[in-house]
């Protein structure tokens, strides 16, 4: 029973695999049709139930050469040479197609007693001509885009080359040319900061802020440089420009407050309510534990300065010398020192306050360094500005 059960299901999902293979042929899916029949004849290939996946495939493979050579007919009698790509793809699908079906041939047709029909062509010295043709037609396109003083056709020139060097490693001097179409199709980005805010702030800050090594913001074609270097023409300028630093005073809040707690204190007897010992069956007191309360009078100490610096970033173009956008940027720094001193009993505290216990009062950060100190909130606020605001878009 089990057998005939299996039996049923596999022709079952025999017969959907047929169905949707034939509408993928009747659809001009060709080698969507090719790659199902392929994946189905892997095995049990010359059993019955896998006869109308071979007829399909003989069919798929007919139609989809058939289809490959007109098309190569027609885009070669167009004569462009912006179809070299095309035809060298359509070479290299004829042949690779060919390679899929080889390994599953001779595939028999039971009932014509023959084997089915796939004629094989040697396509290797298409595959060379047109990878040819192609490799001079990128080569000559891309010199001609590097010809103009346009970062976009330098960028263009460069994915040309990039592909042509895939398709034809160590072709002529294409990897100078790639060097070149990079340089030339880069953003150079000069980062600077400007002080406005009347106080002095750290020569660190501004080094550490424009460390952009850090930052891992440079890509393909966009680079920073905080430094200038002679030899580089700068299309943009991004200036940290520092608006305001708010400082509060030095503070030291005072607070006092007390705590409570019952905590066990040896036993007692149990007494009822007539204030008698209860005993147990055998005469004996009952023992129960005996509470006390314990209280703790704390003394806080908080130490508190603040430091609020604001700027704003420009965006300036360098060839036409306009400002192309500015955003806002501001960063916070708190210090917080808490220290405690107590009367009473300390255990009527939790466990977790009394580190409080163990410090003194510490001298405050100077103004430099607090203003230093908010430089990492600052650099992560100036990433996320530069990460989603790029120069060109």
């Amino acid at each position: 029973m089990k057998k005939i059960t299996f039996l049923f299901l596999s022709l079952i999902v025999i017969s959907c695999g047929v169905k949707s293979t034939e509408s993928l042929l009747n659809t001009g899916n060709y080698d969507a049709a090719i790659d199902k029949t392929v994946n189905a004849l892997r095995t049990n290939k010359t059993s019955k139930g896998k006869q109308d996946y071979v007829y399909l495939l003989e069919e798929a493979f007919a139609k989809a050469k058939a289809r490959d050579l007109e098309s190569i007919k027609l885009l070669s009698v167009e004569n462009n040479p912006a179809n070299y790509e095309r035809i060298f793809n359509l070479y290299n699908q004829l042949h690779n197609r060919q390679e899929r079906i080889k390994p599953l041939l001779p595939l028999p047709l039971h009932n014509e007693g023959r084997n089915a029909i796939f004629p094989m062509d040697n396509y290797s010295e298409k595959i060379v001509s047109s990878k040819n043709n192609l490799s001079g037609y990128l080569y000559s396109n891309a010199r001609k885009l590097m010809q103009s003083n346009n970062k976009m056709n330098y960028r263009q020139a460069f994915d040309d080359l990039s592909y042509l060097d895939q398709l034809n490693p160590n072709y002529k001097d294409v990897r100078t040319l790639m060097d070149e179409a990079q340089y030339k199709g880069t953003d150079f980005v000069h980062v600077s900061t400007k002080n406005e805010t009347g106080m002095v702030i750290p020569k660190r800050l501004q080094d550490d802020l424009l460390d952009f090594s850090t930052f891992g913001l440079n890509d393909k074609w966009t680079v920073y440089h905080n430094n200038r270097q002679q030899s580089v023409y700068y299309d943009y300028g991004m200036i940290v420009n520092f608006r305001q630093i708010n400082m509060s005073p030095e503070q030291v809040r005072e607070k006092q407050f007390i705590k409570e707690k019952q905590i066990k204190d040896g036993v007692k007897n149990l007494l009822d309510a007539n204030g008698n010992t209860v005993k147990d069956s055998l005469g004996n007191p009952i023992k129960v534990d005996n509470f006390k309360t314990i209280s703790v009078n704390i003394y806080e100490f908080t130490q508190f300065k603040s430091c609020q610096v604001t700027a704003k970033v420009d965006y300036i173009d360098f060839r036409s010398n306009q400002l192309i956008e500015t955003f806002p940027l501001a960063s916070e720094f708190v210090f917080e020192y808490i220290y405690a001193n107590y009367n009473g009993d300390k255990r009527a505290c939790e466990e977790t306050y009394y580190q409080y216990f163990d410090r003194r009062a510490v001298p405050f950060p100077t103004n430099e360094q607090m203003i230093f100190d908010s430089g990492e909130d600052l650099k992560a606020k100036l990433k996320a500005i530069i990460t989603n605001n790029r120069f060109r878009r």
